[in-house]
């Protein structure tokens, strides 16, 4: 979308970057007496860093840390260059891998190709394959799968199942107001029907085939708790990006919105991270419904939906305070889910719904 920052930055983190990096962890856990923090090797591609790349890196964090908090590590990948060797210098490196996969073969190589137009597809089944085998699944964190309304949800979510996955989490894709996602009009709910589907298959099941983030964060929010998912709720964000050139940002989600949209000014090599706190973008994701824009305050579904994922908001003009451009579609999910919940409530307790 409209994110150029890539073209600028070093393809992988220098090592002085990473050291300066590992300190300002360091002194951020040690100033706010965290007991722990997760670290995500993110991207682009981060397997293109390579065995010695990812050991140098995770080395310098994990000995930064150690006498200061407990530390997990996390690595999204596309899979593509997971083959055995990757996958146990990960599992030496207590490194847990998430793998994005959009479905069956043919809808996932309509968006995920290789450089030559070749689908991934088949690269990131021997992955998934290797990951799933009983002395691998301990490093084997869960798959990310962006939201396709024109694929048929009940093949991409039983496709997904066959790699045993201990987690899914379903993304819808980015858009905003300036660049709306595909739908044939503003009421048109084809993303949550899309989700729905698979809901009432996942949660009719007579056993849980997989834990369902945003599922189970609806149910959790309507439930009355709080949500681990970007995408609902109204929860404080607790995420700092730090970028290869030591850049701390906001989530790279926002760079969907405008180029620099996540900038916070700040940089390890010359910054705290506390010094992103007082950015007004971090600030406004701190202060729950205060943050809401007008005309999601009085909707009775706010502290559920939480107007959304905050790069789903922009609109040129009014910024980030507008309800998310799923706004229909959250509606939707959310009615629904509620509906299923209330109903099994009333049933086990005899409680009118």
């Amino acid at each position: 979308m409209s994110d150029q920052s890539w073209r600028t930055r070093p393809a992988v983190m220098p090592p002085e970057v990473v050291r300066a990096a590992a300190g300002r962890i360091r002194e951020h856990a040690r100033a706010h007496r965290l007991d722990g923090v997760r670290l995500i090797l993110h991207g682009g591609e981060p397997l293109l860093a390579g065995r010695d790349g990812l050991r140098s890196i995770v080395g310098t964090l994990r000995s930064a840390l150690a006498g200061t908090c407990a530390v997990d590590f996390g690595l999204q990948t596309n899979g593509v260059l997971l083959d055995e060797k990757m996958l146990g210098e990960l599992r030496s490196l207590d490194v847990a891998i998430g793998i994005s996969l959009d479905g069956p073969p043919a809808d996932n190589d309509r968006h995920r190709r290789r450089a030559d137009g070749r689908g991934s597809y088949a690269a990131v089944h021997r992955a998934l394959t290797l990951l799933d085998q009983p002395g691998n699944r301990s490093a084997y964190a869960g798959l990310l799968c962006t939201i396709d309304p024109d694929t048929d949800p009940l093949e991409c979510y039983r496709t997904l199942l066959g790699y045993h996955p201990p987690a899914i989490d379903f993304l819808f894709p980015h858009a905003n107001w300036e660049q709306p996602p595909r739908r044939a009009t503003e009421d048109d709910t084809r993303y949550a029907d899309w989700l729905v589907t698979i809901f009432d298959e996942w949660y009719g099941a007579e056993r849980q085939a997989t834990r369902i983030r945003l599922f189970e964060a609806v149910i959790n929010l309507l439930l009355g708790g709080g949500s681990r998912s970007e995408q609902v709720g109204l929860s404080p964000v607790a995420v700092a990006v730090i970028e290869s050139d030591g850049a701390v940002e906001q989530e790279d989600s926002l760079k969907s919105a405008y180029d620099g949209a996540c900038s916070t000014g700040a940089n390890v090599l010359t910054h705290e991270l506390d010094a992103a706190l007082t950015h007004p973008g971090i600030v406004a994701r701190q202060i729950g419904e205060r943050a809401l824009a007008d005309a999601c305050r009085p909707c009775e579904l706010r502290r559920v939906c939480g107007a959304g994922h905050y790069a789903h908001r922009y609109r040129r003009g009014a910024g980030f305070r507008n309800p998310s451009v799923y706004c229909a579609d959250l509606t939707r999910l959310i009615t629904h889910v509620h509906r299923r919940v209330a109903a099994d409530l009333a049933r086990l307790t005899g409680a009118p719904q």
